[in-house]
C-alpha cells in the first residue's frame, strides 16, 4: 500500500487530498480504507510524505521543506543538518518550538542571506533524538525535576511521586523520557541512581552514561565465567609450539594490567633479524556465540577514563588468564618474523603457540637503559636484547618513513588525579624509544597478518584509513600559504610521501604544533571494513588489528578467522558465507563502538581541564592560539589546556579573516593568527560546563 501511495503521489505531481487518494488507488473495501490510512501516518512518520495545514499530502521531495536533525547550542539557537547538504539551516530560538537537541524534524526555509546561508523555521517533529537523560534530581513539594547535564537540552522534566526509584536531592540519575508535551515540557522516570554528584568518580559515571558505555557485566556473562581455567590445563597445549624456553617479555606502562603482546628478539647469521609478536590467544577462550563473546562483540572496545579503565572483557580474563603475566604459562597466537637490514619482512609463521613472559618491563625503564643507558634491578639478564630491538625498531622505522609514513607529532596531555578523583596536575604524555619500538613491532605484525589473509582471497577485517578529501588539503594548504610560507613540490598531490613533505616542510615553524592538529583533523578517519582499502597513515598496501585482542573486538575477531582458515583448515562454503555476512556487522559495529569511546574518553578530559583550572582562576600562563572563530580564539596551554578568549574581552572591534584564521582590529590592524605565543590569564572555568574562559594579557 505505501508502495502505491507513493507512486501515486508521484505521478500527480502536486498534494492530494485524503479522498483523491483514496480515488486514484479505487479503494473499495473498509479493510483496503483502513490500509491506506495506516500507511499514510507510516509515510508521514517516516518523512516520505508531508501532512500540510491545509489537510493535503505530498511527497516530501515535491515540497518546499527540508527534513534533517537538529543539533542545539547551549544558548537556545540551532541547526538543522539535512543530508546531502553542506550547509545547514538556523533556527532562531524562537523558531525551534518544541524540538530538542538530536531531533528529527521539518523545517521550513524562511530566508536565504546574500552569502547563502539559510535561516528556517521548525514545523513538525518527525522523530525524537533522545531517549534517555542523565542530570541531577532536585525536588519540589514530592515532585522531581532534573538538570540535564547536557545544556543543550532545554526541555523542562518533571518525575512523578512514584517515578523516582528513592533518589534525593543531588542524586546524578539516568531518567527514561516517557512523555512529550508541549512547550517543551516532559515527563520521565528514574532507572538508574548513579550517585550523589559529589562523591567522588560520579561526575566521569555520568558521562559514560551518555554515551551508553556498559561499566558492568550482566549475570550471565559473570555465570558464564565459572568455566574459565585459572592456569592452563595440559589438553591445552596439544597441537601448540612450546615457546616457554625463548626469551620473551613484555614492555607495557606502569599500571598496566591487561597485557596482550610479548615480544621476543634473535639475530640471524645471515644478518637478519628473527621477530616475535606473541599475542594473548583470547579467543581460545571467548568462543563465538557465547555470553561473553556477545558481550565483548557489544561493548567493541576497552574504555581507558582519567582514573579507571570499563574493560570490554571481565577482569578474570582480561587480568587473568589472558593477561600475559610473567612467569607463568599463556596461550597465544605467534606472528614470528624474519626482516631484512632494510626492514623488509621476507620471512615469516603464524601459529598457535604456549610462551612464559621472563619479566613485565616498563616502558620507563626500558627507555632508562635505552636512552640513558641507566639499568634497573633485574633488568641487566635483558640489556643485549632491548638494543638489538631498538636497532631493529630504527630499521623498520626508517622503512616506514621511506614510503611515506605520516608522523604528525602530536602530544597527548595526562591527567594526574588524587583518591578522589580530582586532577593535581595535567603534563604531557612522555613517549619515547620504548613505546615507539613497540609501536613499529605491533604495525609488522599487523601488516604480516593481513597481507597474509588478503592473498588467500578470504574473508577478513581490515584497518582502513582512505585518502583525504582534495578539498580539505586544499583549503589546509591555502590557509598555509596565508600564513606567508611558500610551500614546495606539487600541491595537488596527496599522496602519503607529499604530505610527510609537508609535515617535514612544516617542522621547524612555530606554528608548527598546531598546523600538524589542523592537518590531522582534515584527514578521514581510520575505521573497520570487510574490504581492503589500504592506510594511509601508515602508507601501508594491507593492514589490520590482531595485536590487542583483550581490549578490541576487531582483534578478537582476527584471532578466531586465523583460527578458522589456517589451525582448523576450514575454508568451507558455509564458513566463508557466515564470515563474508557477519564481518560487515562487526566491522560497522566496532567502528561505532570505537568513535563513541573516544568521544567519551575526550569529553571526561575536558571535564577534567575544566575541573583543574578551577583552581587557577587568576593565574596566567604561556599558550599558542590554535584556532580562531568568529566569536573569538581558542588557546592552547603548554599542558594542552585549551580555553576560549570570547571576542568580547578583546580591547576594540576586531574582524573575523576566515582566509587567514585571523581576528583584525578595524582601528589600528592589530591582529591575533593561529599560531601566536600569547600571555593568558584564566577568567572562569566550569566544570559542569566543560567551559575555560581566557583573557588576552599581552602577545610573546
Amino acid at each position: 500500500m505505501k508502495e502505491r501511495i507513493l507512486e501515486a503521489l508521484k505521478d500527480v505531481g502536486r498534494a492530494l487530498r485524503y479522498e483523491e487518494i483514496d480515488s486514484l488507488l479505487d479503494i473499495r473495501t473498509i479493510e483496503e480504507t483502513k490500509e491506506m490510512a495506516e500507511a499514510l501516518i507510516e509515510l508521514e512518520c517516516l518523512g516520505e510524505v508531508y501532512h500540510s495545514n491545509k489537510d493535503k499530502y505530498m511527497l516530501f521531495s515535491d515540497s518546499n521543506l527540508k527534513k534533517g536533525v537538529l543539533r542545539v547550542n547551549k544558548k537556545g539557537f540551532g541547526f538543522v543538518e539535512v543530508n546531502n547538504e553542506e550547509e545547514d539551516i538556523f533556527i532562531s530560538i524562537d523558531n525551534i518550538k518544541d524540538a530538542l537537541d538530536g531531533d528529527t524534524v521539518v523545517v521550513e526555509v524562511t530566508e536565504v542571506k546574500e552569502d547563502g546561508r539559510r535561516e528556517g523555521r521548525i514545523l513538525r517533529i518527525i522523530k525524537r533524538g533522545i531517549s534517555t537523560v542523565i542530570g541531577e534530581i532536585y525536588f519540589k513539594r514530592g515532585i522531581g525535576y532534573i538538570i540535564p547535564d547536557d545544556k543543550k537540552i532545554k526541555a523542562d522534566i518533571e518525575i512523578p511521586k512514584k517515578k523516582n526509584m528513592g533518589a534525593v536531592d543531588g542524586h546524578k540519575v539516568v531518567v527514561e523520557v516517557t512523555d512529550f508535551k508541549k512547550r517543551g515540557k516532559c515527563y520521565g522516570e528514574v532507572i538508574k541512581i548513579l550517585g550523589h554528584k559529589n562523591d567522588p568518580g560520579v561526575d566521569i559515571l555520568s558521562i559514560v552514561e551518555k554515551f551508553q558505555i556498559k561499566n558492568t557485566f550482566d549475570k550471565e556473562v559473570i555465570e558464564s565465567l565459572d568455566s574459565i581455567p585459572e592456569e592452563i590445563d595440559e589438553k591445552d597445549k596439544v597441537g601448540r609450539r612450546d615457546l616457554t624456553g625463548e626469551v620473551i617479555f613484555t614492555i607495557d606502562g606502569d599500571d598496566t594490567k591487561d597485557i596482550d603482546d610479548a615480544i621476543s628478539i634473535e639475530k640471524l647469521e645471515n644478518g637478519n633479524y628473527k621477530l616475535g609478536v606473541h599475542i594473548a590467544d583470547v579467543s581460545y577462550y571467548v568462543k563465538e556465540g557465547t555470553p561473553l563473546d556477545n558481550e565483548a562483540m557489544e561493548r567493541g572496545t576497552s574504555v581507558y577514563l582519567v582514573d579507571r579503565v570499563i574493560p570490554m572483557l571481565p577482569h578474570k580474563l582480561s587480568n587473568g588468564i589472558c593477561s600475559l603475566n610473567p612467569d607463568v604459562e599463556r596461550l597465544a597466537i605467534s606472528c614470528v618474523m624474519e626482516v631484512d637490514k632494510h626492514g623488509k619482512t621476507v620471512d615469516y609463521e603464524i601459529f598457535e603457540s604456549v610462551i612464559k613472559s621472563r619479566i613485565q618491563m616498563t616502558y620507563k625503564k626500558v627507555n632508562k637503559i635505552l636512552e640513558e643507558n641507566v639499568v634497573s634491578e633485574g633488568y641487566e639478564p635483558y640489556v643485549e636484547k632491548l638494543r638489538l630491538m631498538a636497532e631493529l625498531a630504527s630499521i623498520i622505522r626508517k622503512f616506514k618513513i621511506n614510503r611515506g609514513y605520516l608522523d604528525f607529532g602530536v602530544n597527548e596531555p595526562k591527567i594526574l588525579v588524587d583518591e578522589n578523583c580530582v586532577p593535581t596536575d595535567i603534563v604531557l604524555r612522555e613517549r619515547g624509544v620504548g613505546e615507539n619500538l613497540i609501536e613499529d613491532f605491533m604495525i609488522q605484525a599487523n601488516e604480516c597478518v593481513a597481507t597474509h589473509i588478503f592473498y588467500m582471497n578470504l574473508p577478513f577485517i581490515y584497518r582502513v584509513h582512505e585518502y583525504p578529501k582534495e578539498d580539505k588539503i586544499k583549503g589546509f594548504l591555502s590557509f598555509v600559504s596565508s600564513l606567508g610560507y611558500t610551500i614546495p613540490g606539487n600541491i595537488k598531490d596527496t599522496n602519503p610521501k607529499a604530505m610527510q613533505s609537508l609535515l617535514e616542510f612544516l617542522k621547524d615553524k612555530k606554528e608548527f604544533k598546531i598546523l600538524s592538529s589542523l592537518l590531522l583533523r582534515n584527514m578521514q578517519k581510520a575505521v573497520y571494513l570487510p574490504q581492503n582499502l589500504g592506510h594511509y597513515g601508515l602508507a601501508s598496501k594491507c593492514y589490520t588489528h590482531f595485536t590487542s585482542p583483550i581490549r578490541r573486538y576487531p582483534d578478537t575477531t582476527v584471532h578466531r578467522l586465523l583460527r578458522t582458515y589456517l589451525f582448523n583448515k576450514d575454508m568451507s562454503t558455509d564458513t566463508i558465507n557466515h564470515w563474508e555476512e557477519k564481518l560487515i556487522f562487526v566491522s560497522d559495529h566496532s567502528s561505532l563502538k570505537e568513535r563513541s569511546s573516544v568521544d567519551c574518553e575526550r569529553e571526561v578530559e575536558d571535564m577534567k581541564m575544566a575541573e583543574y583550572m578551577e583552581n587557577h582562576i587568576g593565574e596566567e600562563f604561556e599558550g599558542m592560539i590554535s584556532s580562531v572563530t568568529n566569536f573569538g580564539m581558542f588557546i592552547e596551554l603548554d599542558n594542552l589546556i585549551e580555553g576560549l578568549v570570547h571576542i568580547s574581552e578583546l580591547d576594540g572591534y576586531y574582524n573575523y579573516d576566515e582566509a587567514s584564521q585571523s581576528l583584525i582590529n578595524e582601528k589600528n590592524n592589530n591582529r591575533y593568527t593561529i599560531g601566536e605565543r600569547v600571555l593568558i590569564k584564566v577568567t572562569a572555568a566550569s566544570k559542569e560546563e566543560r567551559t575555560i574562559d581566557f583573557a588576552i594579557v599581552k602577545k610573546l
